[in-house]
């Protein structure tokens, strides 16, 4: 467990708000990866994602630890009362696994998504699209901004 608190940065566009880590990178499909200090990289949902997915209920990976992977390649799939989403990978490397923690409390991904929530952990390098935290503030405003003209 991390004993230091994330240095984020407040980010704000309609009914949203949320604090957004600066030492995290981020996809265009509202996923976070954090580099561990055992050269790890940890991936897991942001509030948006998982605003938009809904309360968490279950979640699996078809991928199993020790396999290949590469950005796009689906590794696993999470459901919420919204809907069911593909997750797909964010790197290139080797799938070290799912967060055990998830199997008997699936919540925490809803709980505390930059933290105890995350997702699944690869050994390797981070997609060339993903984007450091000013990158995202971006795509959350373009993606926030086609939300609000589909609802309008």
């Amino acid at each position: 467990m991390d004993l230091e608190p994330l240095k984020t940065v407040p980010y704000q566009r309609a009914r949203f708000a949320t604090q957004l880590p600066v030492d995290f990178l981020y996809s265009t499909a509202h996923h976070w990866l954090l580099r561990q200090p055992e050269g790890l990289w940890r991936v897991g949902l942001t509030k948006f994602g998982t605003r938009m997915l809904g309360e968490v209920v279950d979640q699996a990976f078809q991928v199993e630890p020790g396999a290949t992977v590469a950005p796009g390649q689906i590794v696993g799939w999470i459901e919420g009362f919204k809907t069911v989403l593909d997750l797909p990978s964010v790197l290139t490397g080797t799938f070290a696994g799912g967060n055990p923690a998830l199997l008997s409390r699936v919540e925490l991904v809803n709980e505390d998504p930059h933290g105890a929530g995350w997702l699944y952990q690869v050994d390797g390098a981070p997609d060339a699209q993903c984007v450091d935290v000013a990158g995202y503030r971006a795509i959350l405003d373009r993606t926030i901004d086609r939300l609000l003209a589909q609802s309008g």
